[in-house]
């Protein structure tokens, strides 16, 4: 099941130490220019190795093109690309089908494929295939760029520093724009130089620390999603708990809501410029399944990093007795950094495929 969408399909291909990785996109219209510069910037935000706080890893996240583009545009073909592998250390692996690493899906992979998974750098559910799902995003973000529609998120919390949340109901293009600008997305630069504080104390620890990325939509039209199961918030907590390391997906006031009064947390209505409006957004955007045509906005908590170079305790699955390993290689003291991009992007990709959806949309 590596295939997200419905009117636009995203098919993700490959595992993290395979000779390539890449993905397949239908359901892009013909005549679609993709701006490769922005693509690669966008790729570029998620790959390792290029500062403090993520793994000194390198990955050069170069997309090579295999059919679907003549020209520079689409040409009603499924577009397809890959990313050749490159800085490996797969012996940094051997040995972990006998002994499972704690947090990881090595013991669930085993459970369900045998001795036949793929253990190197986790194999198909390795943070590496969130690449080709960036690659696919970037370009359904510029889709919706046409369309007037905005996406980006910046980093709420990592471990107990928050950023200065914006006005949900006031949020716009402009704001967003400035959030991807910055090489650390938070609002509060002071609250993001604590936060790279708090990964690096982390590091220093052998440990590893988690967070939340809350991603906006400006720009939608109201009217889009479907009742019940076919929801906004359902469509997108389903694809955001696909990318590894997703633990929890809220929408507007999220888990606040269940702490507040109805009369605190309900948005009254009002018309502004001959339009209906929301003053608050506790909703984040929702109400019904179904976009209210205020900014749309959803919470995504990421676990701490499960490769930690602790000492940790595990089971040996041949000889059935307890004993313990230390998890060696490059990895992040805090996964969420690299996973904005990664965020903006299924939420790009989730959107676009329901405005496709949608008849009578007039964007």
């Amino acid at each position: 099941m590596n295939t997200l969408g419905n009117r636009l399909r995203v098919t993700v291909f490959g595992q993290s130490h395979a000779p390539c990785i890449g993905c397949v996109v239908e359901g892009l219209p013909a005549g679609f220019a993709p701006d490769m510069d922005r693509v690669e910037a966008f790729l570029a935000r998620r790959a390792p190795g290029q500062n403090a706080w993520s793994t000194p890893r390198r990955e050069d996240d170069r997309p090579e093109i295999l059919s679907g583009l003549v020209e520079g545009r689409t040409c009603g073909a499924p577009v397809a690309m890959a990313i050749r592998s490159s800085d490996q250390h797969s012996r940094d692996y051997s040995g972990l089908k006998r002994t499972p690493r704690p947090s990881h899906a090595d013991y669930t992979a085993m459970i369900k494929y045998g001795n036949d998974y793929d253990i190197r750098g986790g194999g198909q559910f390795s943070g590496r295939l969130t690449a080709p799902l960036c690659f696919a995003g970037a370009l359904a973000l510029q889709l919706l760029e046409e369309r007037g529609v905005a996406v980006a998120a910046h980093i709420d919390r990592i471990a107990s520093v928050s950023d200065t949340p914006p006005d949900f109901a006031r949020l716009g293009r402009e704001d967003l724009a400035a959030l991807l600008e910055k090489r650390f997305p938070v609002f509060s630069d002071e609250a993001g130089a604590a936060m790279r504080q708090a990964i690096e104390a982390a590091r220093m620890d052998r440990d590893s620390v988690g967070g939340v990325i809350r991603c906006f939509a400006a720009g939608l039209p109201a009217g889009v999603g479907e009742p019940m199961f076919g929801g906004v918030e359902n469509r997108l907590a389903a694809a955001l708990f696909g990318i590894p390391a997703v633990r929890g997906v809220s929408f507007g006031a999220g888990f606040a809501a269940a702490g507040m009064r109805g009369s605190e947390h309900n948005d009254p209505f009002a018309i502004e410029d001959g339009r209906v409006v929301a003053c608050t957004n506790h909703a984040g955007g929702v109400l019904g399944g179904i976009t209210t045509g205020m900014p749309l906005v959803v919470n995504v908590a990421v676990k701490p990093t499960a490769s930690i170079a602790r000492e940790q305790q595990t089971v040996d699955l041949e000889t059935k007795t307890n004993t313990t390993l230390v998890v060696h290689g490059r990895h992040d003291p805090c996964i969420a950094p690299r996973a904005v991009p990664v965020v903006e992007a299924v939420t790009a990709l989730t959107l676009l495929d329901m405005l496709l959806e949608e008849s009578n949309t007039t964007i």
